[in-house]
């Protein structure tokens, strides 16, 4: 069993993957878009990727506001989050992400990434961040019951 995490932005996703055991979260891949509204190859790569790891649950950042407001971001997630439904047929369940992209420039200034490369991982990381806060979660609960 494998879980799928993603960061949607405007015209990247950043794509995650967990590891058979559902332990650790692992960076895959950040898809690029043209234009925002342009889903077809972003939906298309996923399907491909759901496939090939055998993927059975989705974990999508929460694009909500610092003070907990739900934006304009918060509503294409959500028609993003329908979309993904209804093409792979897999669960997929919203995790807030506020402080994901802060804490993926920390992560890269502790690794030395050069600012100007920065771009090429953040929507990855803030993905690897997302997903492996859920399977902390998991563990959490399984070590409660």
């Amino acid at each position: 069993m494998r879980i799928l995490g993603l960061d949607y932005g405007s015209k990247t996703v950043g794509v995650a993957i967990s590891d058979l055991l559902g332990l650790t979260a692992q960076g895959l891949e950040i898809i690029r878009r043209e234009e925002e509204n342009k889903l077809r190859r972003t939906y298309a790569r996923l399907e491909a990727i759901i496939a090939e790891y055998g993927v059975t649950e989705i974990i999508l950042g929460y694009p909500v506001m610092l003070s907990g407001d739900e934006g304009e971001r918060v509503e294409k997630c959500k028609v993003f989050k329908e979309g993904l439904e209804r093409r792979t047929g897999l669960p997929v369940t919203f995790r807030d992400e506020r402080l994901t992209t802060v804490e993926a420039y920390e992560i890269m200034d502790t690794l030395g990434i050069s600012k100007k490369d920065r771009y090429k991982y953040v929507d990855m990381i803030a993905a690897q961040i997302i997903l492996q806060g859920h399977l902390d979660e998991l563990s959490d609960q399984k070590k409660t019951n």
